[in-house]
């Protein structure tokens, strides 16, 4: 990848303040990208690949390193908050089509929280208490709601102890691997066997799509764009080396549970790393590994939640979006009528979906908005800027769009039709938006045109008489 970064940074007078640098980032993103999916997902490759989980893992990384390519052009290039939908507008200048872009970025953070809900309610939490699943589930939501409610202070506060935990639950799972591996315990033979009813390459891609949940997350770093030290040196070091510390870690994972677990026992668990835990012998209480499953699993609902909600208030805000989302409670200051949005949404697809069918739907989702930055990046190819950036040839760009369409192209009908429904939705709540606004501009208009003070011309009609007038 061809690049230009070794000039000065960025110099801007306005924005916010640069402080966050190369290691910082690297830190952000790494804990973005490791998120809870992995936790919960090894089972559904193994069902569709069985022990050769690994493959769909490298194909998604594959897919994911193209994508970050473009994003670290287009990040470094136009280092400003916004992410796609920013990128999508500079190019084309359609309301309409950015606004459909950050409406499918709020989508997918809705999706993800009920796909990680459903993962919470179940074999992890069954390890502690014998509850069922959807009220469980539906109260999960409520409480990460009040969380949310109550202000982001308090939603993030406790983001980087739970990451931390979320990765010390990964690193546990590779070591307990390593020591049953190491001891002559578990079979390698498993890593090269598909799953025996399913056709291999049809199975592949099947899992690919799974796997490629597990990476998403570097895309939230363009958020972060306005606060980065000279952008165009640490972005794409940071983000690349993010991705490929998350796939080191994702792959140890998945060769790991299946040399100490059967693929097929994977396949029917909602825990699958619980299952490495109990199958090791070792004693490393099952309970213990739980608790830290759930709290990876959490944090990450709450902060797709809290993403999700700022989105709404963020597209209200300019607009896009019925002006009700733009209310926030008085004195938290927090979008209440988002955050409601939010959950209601969430708690439906909860009850409608399962883990597997909510992640492939968020994946759908932001294949369509990679594929927006992706066309974006080419579109944007002959702008000019007065800074130093990251640069991809067009090959990559043009790459990631295949790889994006062949995705796309092995989604089944219910998650297409979730897909329409969301699209139908947003177009209806864009329409309604921008119907009251034009509303608001043609009532403002009126309201400032002073009343004509000016005698009428000879000639013409008599201006109407005030009753004084007449009077006198």
């Amino acid at each position: 990848m061809a690049h230009d970064v070794d000039a000065a940074p960025v110099e801007e007078k306005h924005g916010l303040k640069r402080v966050v640098g190369v290691w910082l980032l690297f830190a952000f993103i790494v804990g973005d990208t490791l998120g809870a999916g992995i936790y919960t997902l090894v089972g559904t490759m193994a069902l569709d690949v069985g022990g050769v989980i690994w493959l769909p893992l490298l194909i998604a990384l594959v897919v994911a390193l193209l994508t970050a390519g473009t994003y670290a052009e287009l990040i470094t290039k136009y280092p400003h908050a916004g992410g796609a939908a920013r990128y999508v507008e500079r190019a084309f200048g359609i309301p309409f089509v950015s606004f459909l872009v950050g409406f499918l970025m709020m989508a997918s953070g809705i999706t993800t929280a009920a796909a990680l809900a459903n993962a919470f309610a179940g074999d992890y939490l069954a390890s502690l208490v014998d509850l069922p699943a959807a009220p469980m589930a539906v109260a999960f939501i409520l409480v990460l709601t009040l969380i949310n409610l109550r202000g982001v202070r308090e939603s993030l506060g406790a983001n980087m102890v739970a990451a931390m935990i979320e990765v010390s639950g990964l690193v546990l799972i590779i070591v307990i691997a390593a020591i049953v591996f190491g001891s002559g315990g578990g079979d390698p033979s498993r890593l090269v066997e598909f799953a025996p009813d399913v056709p291999p390459l049809q199975g592949a891609f099947a899992a690919t799509i799974i796997a490629f949940f597990s990476f998403l997350g570097f895309e939230a770093a363009a958020n972060m764009a306005e606060e980065v030290k000279n952008p165009s040196r640490a972005y794409p070091r940071a983000l690349f080396g993010a991705i490929l510390t998350a796939a080191v870690v994702y792959l140890l994972i998945a060769i790991g549970a299946v040399i100490v677990v059967p693929p097929a026992d994977l396949a029917e668990s909602t825990g699958p790393l619980l299952e490495v835990v109990t199958a090791s012998g070792l004693p490393v209480p099952g309970w213990l590994f739980s608790i830290i499953a759930l709290i990876a699993i959490a944090n990450g609902a709450l902060l797709f939640m809290v993403m999700a909600s700022r989105v709404g208030y963020g597209l209200g805000e300019a607009g896009l979006l019925p002006r009700a989302f733009r209310r926030v409670l008085p004195n938290r200051r927090t979008p209440w009528v988002s955050i409601v949005v939010v959950a209601a949404v969430t708690i439906l697809l909860t009850l409608l979906g399962d883990v597997a069918t909510l992640a492939e739907t968020t994946v759908l989702l932001l294949l369509l908005v990679f594929l927006s930055a992706n066309v974006s990046v080419l579109v944007l190819k002959k702008d000019r800027v007065d800074h130093p950036h990251f640069s991809v040839p067009r090959i990559v760009p043009i790459l990631a769009i295949i790889a994006s369409v062949v995705l796309l192209t092995q989604q089944t009908g219910p998650v297409w039709l979730g897909t329409l429904v969301y699209l139908a939705v947003g177009a209806v709540l864009f329409v309604v938006a921008r119907a009251r606004r034009k509303h608001e501009i043609r009532t403002e208009r009126i309201d400032v045109i002073p009343p004509s003070t000016e005698p009428a011309p000879s000639g013409s009609p008599e201006a109407p008489r005030s009753d004084g007038d007449r009077d006198r």
